[in-house]
């Protein structure tokens, strides 16, 4: 397998176009690392790749989990790692996204308890599992009516296990780390017009045909641009706040990923040139390169 390829970066900076155009220069295929491209039925609200904008390159782990089941890092980490140990050693992989934790389980040595023993939770209502979970973890963040939710994580306390152990620092694979970047005030505009655009492309009837099923899944409940809007459609708050609020909370979630990646990884950093995508395509590309001839 050749070098993997990691393109990450906030919402709206070029990742999902540069990965086409590197797909195309390095002939290389193109693995998602996005937590809500994951789901079925998430196209608008998580700017998810088209078709057309594929342009023919195969991608991995878009679209394989129904919005009302359950996708936990554990689960991306085995997925993805199958996928590059069959990986075609004339193939590039490209992963990308900007779900700094999925990129992190896939690629370091990053372990997780299979919690091997399962207790029987059934006698107990599902407040009763949260208010057994908020003795363990007073901020936990599962909404009541997700059972399976719930059971899994008080069987993880009642083992006395952690979701992850402390490693993670060990490099598995040989990757190159690419993130797209830009000014502050430049990327929170981005953001702020990426979200009217979403709602002028149906992001409201995206979330509303999802909501009218009743689905009340981690998804639903915690995804940028869909917990808003669920607040709206439970009559908490206006459609006008529910946008600012996902304007937001896209602004801080932006934030919080340069803190973590720029903690977590050695990713050089790449201006995005907005004017000419190209030239900063071609930065990359030569970045690339040279990464490969002095390797």
């Amino acid at each position: 397998m050749k070098k993997i390829i990691v393109i990450t970066g906030p919402t709206g900076v070029g990742k999902t176009k540069l990965s086409i155009e590197l797909a195309k220069h390095f002939d290389g295929e193109v693995i998602n690392a996005d937590s809500m491209q994951i789901y079925k039925d998430l196209n608008i609200g998580t700017a998810k790749i088209s078709d057309e904008e594929k342009e023919g390159i195969e991608h991995h782990l878009f679209d394989i989990k129904e919005v009302d089941e359950d996708y936990s890092v554990y689960d991306y980490q085995r997925d993805g790692r199958e996928i590059l140990d069959n990986f075609s050693e004339d193939k590039t992989p490209i992963i990308v996204g900007g779900t700094g934790l999925y990129i992190k389980a896939l690629l370091y040595d990053y372990e997780f308890y299979n919690n091997e023993e399962k207790y029987d939770l059934s006698h107990l209502t599902n407040k009763e599992l949260l208010d057994e979970i908020k003795k363990y973890n007073s901020n936990v963040d599962i909404h009541i009516n997700n059972r399976k939710r719930l059971e899994r994580r008080l069987n993880i306390y009642l083992n006395n296990q952690s979701e992850t152990d402390k490693s993670g620092d060990k490099l598995l694979y040989d990757v190159i780390f690419i993130g797209l970047t830009t000014d502050r005030k430049k990327l929170y505009d981005i953001i702020n017009k990426r979200v009217d655009k979403m709602i002028s492309d149906g992001l409201i009837d995206e979330v509303k045909a999802i909501y009218q099923k009743d689905i009340r899944s981690k998804s639903m409940m915690t995804g940028i641009g869909y917990k808003e809007l669920y607040k709206y459609f439970d009559d908490e708050i206006s459609l006008e706040e529910a946008i600012d609020l996902i304007k937001k909370n896209s602004r801080h979630y932006a934030k919080r990923q340069y803190t973590w990646f720029n903690n977590q990884m050695n990713i050089t950093w790449f201006d995005v040139n907005f004017n000419n995508f190209d030239r900063t395509v071609e930065e990359v590309i030569d970045y690339i390169e040279k990464a490969y001839d002095n390797s």
